[in-house]
C-alpha cells in the first residue's frame, strides 16, 4: 500500500521532521486543525497517530476537539481503523482467502519447532514424538494432582526437563497453552484468531466474527479426550477461585471449614521423625480470636468421605445422568445470548459508522461546535453502553459454555464407572466434587457439580 510505504508523505518534509522529533521524545503534544488536515489519507493518518501514541506523543484535533489519549480518541482511532481497512484490505485478501480455504478443508498445521509432542510426518501430517509426549502427559498429571502452572514450571525445572526450544526455564504461559490446546486430545480448532487490523496485522481472538472449524480426530492424541476435558473444567473452577486457590494436591481448595469458611490446607506433622504424616486442617484455625472447632482430617478420612458420598449420590445413576442432560438443555442454553451478542455487535458497527459520518461532516462544513460535541458525545455514550452490555453477555456465555462442558465431563465420568466404588478414585473426585464442608461435630456436607448435596 502506497500510504503505508510512505509514498504519500515522503514529500512532506516538515511533517516528517515533526514526526521524527516526536518519536525521538522531543514533542509531547501535536496540535492540528482537523483530522482531514493531519495526513493525506486515512491510512497515513492512522499509522502516524498510532506510532505517536505508542511513543507517548498526543495529538489534538482542534476542529473535532479530540485528544488521542482519551476515550473519545480511542473511539476515533477505531473508526479510522475501520475506514483504513478498505484502503489496505487488498494486501492480505488473497492470503486470507487461502488460509480460510485450508481451514474449511480441515487441514491442520502446526509450528513443529515450537509445538511440544509432535513432529511432521513424511506425509506432512502430525506424528507423536514419544519422548516429548511423556512430558506433555506429565504436565497434565501434575495439574490434576493440584499443581498450578507456576508449580508445574518449578517441578519441570527441578527435574531438569527442557522446553521444546531447549531452554531450562519454563514459563507459566507455555504450560497453560499446553493444558488448554485441544490438539493434544487429537482434535483441532481452526481459525482461533483472525486479523482485525490490516495495518498493524493485529490479531484478535475469534468470538464468532469469522467462521471457525472444529476437526475431530484429525491426528493422533497424546492425552485422552476425557482427561483433556477434566483439565478444562478444573481450570475453570480454579479461575473462579482466583488467588484463593492453593495448588498443593487434588484436595486443594475443595475442603472448606464450616465454622469460618476458610479452606483446609495440608500440614506436615512429625516432619523430622518416623511418625511423619500429612493432615488437613482449617487454614484459619489459629488466625482468628475464636478458634474453629472443626477437626483435622487425615488423607484417608477425606477419601472415605468421598467414597461414602459417591455411593449415596449415585444409587440411581441413570436418573442423575438424565438430570445432567436436562441442565445442559436449560441453564446452559446459549441461543438467546448468541442472538443478543449478534445484535450488540451490529449496534457497535452502526454507531461506528455514525461517528465516522459525524466526524467527516464536521471536517467538511462549518457548523456549531457545541451541537457537534453534543452529537459526538451522545454517540460515544451509545457506543460505550453497547460495548459494556456486550462484555457482560460474552462473560455470561463463557460461564454457560464452561458449565455445559463440566456437565458433559460429569456424564462421561459416570458412564465410565459401573456400580458403586470400594476405593477412592482420583479422577472421579476431580470430576464430580465441587466442595466438601467440614462441621465441628464431624458432620460432612459433600457438594457435587451437578447440584446434588450429600450429608454424612
Amino acid at each position: 500500500d502506497e500510504g503505508i510505504s510512505g509514498t504519500n508523505t515522503k514529500h512532506r518534509e516538515g511533517f516528517n521532521e515533526m514526526v521524527a522529533d516526536a518519536l525521538a521524545g522531543k514533542i509531547d503534544l501535536i496540535v492540528t486543525k482537523s483530522v482531514s488536515r493531519f495526513a493525506r489519507n486515512t491510512v497515513d493518518s492512522l499509522v502516524t497517530v498510532r506510532k505517536l501514541k505508542e511513543n507517548g506523543t498526543e495529538v489534538f484535533f482542534e476542529k473535532e476537539n479530540i485528544y488521542t489519549f482519551d476515550s473519545k480518541g480511542e473511539l476515533l482511532i477505531t473508526i479510522m481503523s475501520s475506514l483504513a481497512q478498505e484502503e489496505s484490505r487488498s494486501l492480505s485478501e488473497n492470503v486470507t482467502w487461502g488460509q480460510r480455504k485450508r481451514f474449511s478443508d480441515g487441514k491442520v498445521r502446526m509450528n513443529y519447532k515450537r509445538f511440544l509432542g509432535y513432529d511432521k510426518g513424511e506425509d506432512g501430517k502430525p506424528i507423536v514424538n514419544n519422548a516429548e509426549a511423556e512430558i506433555v502427559r506429565l504436565i497434565y498429571r501434575l495439574f490434576l494432582n493440584g499443581k498450578t502452572p507456576g508449580g508445574i514450571c518449578r517441578e519441570l525445572e527441578k527435574m531438569n526437563i527442557p522446553t521444546v526450544s531447549g531452554k531450562t526455564k519454563w514459563s507459566q504461559s507455555t504450560v497453560h497453552s499446553i493444558l488448554t490446546n485441544e490438539k493434544y486430545k487429537g482434535d483441532a480448532l481452526l481459525q482461533k484468531k483472525f486479523t482485525v487490523d490490516f495495518l498493524t496485522k493485529k490479531m484478535k481472538v475469534n468470538e464468532g466474527e469469522v467462521p471457525q472449524y472444529y476437526v475431530e480426530d484429525s491426528h493422533p492424541p497424546i492425552v485422552t479426550k476425557l482427561i483433556f476435558d477434566i483439565v478444562q473444567t478444573e481450570m475453570a473452577r480454579r479461575q473462579k477461585l482466583g488467588k484463593s486457590y492453593s495448588g498443593n494436591s487434588i484436595f486443594s481448595s475443595k475442603i472448606i471449614c464450616a465454622d469460618c469458611g476458610s479452606f483446609y490446607g495440608s500440614k506436615l506433622w512429625h516432619s523430622k521423625d518416623k511418625y511423619k504424616v500429612t493432615i488437613y486442617q482449617c487454614n484459619g484455625k489459629f488466625k482468628n480470636t475464636d478458634r474453629c472447632k472443626t477437626p483435622h482430617l487425615m488423607i484417608e478420612d477425606i477419601q472415605d468421605i468421598f467414597v461414602r458420598a459417591y455411593n449415596l449420590a449415585m444409587t440411581d445413576k441413570t436418573k442423575v445422568i438424565e438430570d445432567c442432560h436436562l441442565m445442559i438443555e436449560t441453564i446452559c442454553d446459549c441461543n438467546e445470548l448468541n442472538a443478543e451478542i449478534e445484535t450488540l455487535n451490529d449496534e457497535l458497527k452502526v454507531v461506528s459508522e455514525l461517528v465516522s459520518q459525524c466526524v467527516n461532516e464536521n471536517a467538511r462544513k462549518k457548523q456549531s461546535q457545541e451541537a457537534y460535541a453534543k452529537k459526538y458525545n451522545g454517540l460515544v455514550r451509545r457506543y460505550e453502553k453497547a460495548e459494556k452490555r456486550l462484555k457482560v453477555a460474552v462473560a455470561e456465555r463463557k460461564e454457560r459454555i464452561n458449565k455445559e462442558r463440566e456437565m458433559q465431563v460429569f456424564i462421561e465420568a459416570l458412564n465410565n464407572k459401573q456400580g458403586s466404588i470400594d476405593a477412592f478414585d482420583e479422577e472421579l473426585w476431580i470430576t464430580l466434587v465441587e466442595k466438601v464442608e467440614v462441621h465441628h461435630d464431624r458432620h460432612y456436607t459433600v457438594y457435587f457439580k451437578n447440584g446434588q448435596v450429600i450429608s454424612l
